[in-house]
């Protein structure tokens, strides 16, 4: 069994304790949290922080790949904690977001076809009406 390094040796900067709770507190659920939502679940740990620090950090370790960013351009975000990119299907008509257990092989770009882009990483989203919404009569999108 491989013994998993703590978060404040794997990174080259500091996990503050709001940090930590953040990512803790995400990676205690797989429902893909908006800001607000993550706010309100690090509210119950941390009762005196701001919905502000709460975004800025969102956007710091997202930005170091601690958690990921989910969500079409335009839509309001979605916050995972496993970082591993992996596949999403997303609601269009409620907005939830869930992981797919899925393989996705995506084909490597050549460098005429990145358009000059450096490519940083790909996101697989599928997008679609889910159970609930469509029992509901929803699917008249």
């Amino acid at each position: 069994m491989q013994h998993e390094q703590p978060l404040e040796e794997r990174h080259d900067f500091r996990l503050s304790t709001q940090r930590r709770v953040i990512i803790e507190q995400l990676r205690m659920t797989t429902s893909h949290p908006t800001a607000d939502e993550v706010y309100d679940m690090v509210r119950r740990v941390l009762p005196r922080i701001s919905l502000g620090t709460v975004y800025r950090n969102l956007e710091f370790l997202s930005a170091r790949g601690l958690v990921l960013k989910v969500g079409a351009v335009g839509a309001q975000k979605r916050w995972d904690g496993n970082p591993v990119p992996h596949p999403h299907i997303h609601c269009r008509v409620c907005a939830k977001v869930e992981d797919l257990d899925c393989e996705i092989e995506v084909p490597p770009l050549t460098e005429s076809e990145a358009l000059g882009y450096e490519v940083l990483r790909c996101d697989v989203d599928y997008v679609g009406v889910c159970p609930d919404c469509r029992r509901a009569g929803s699917e008249k999108h």
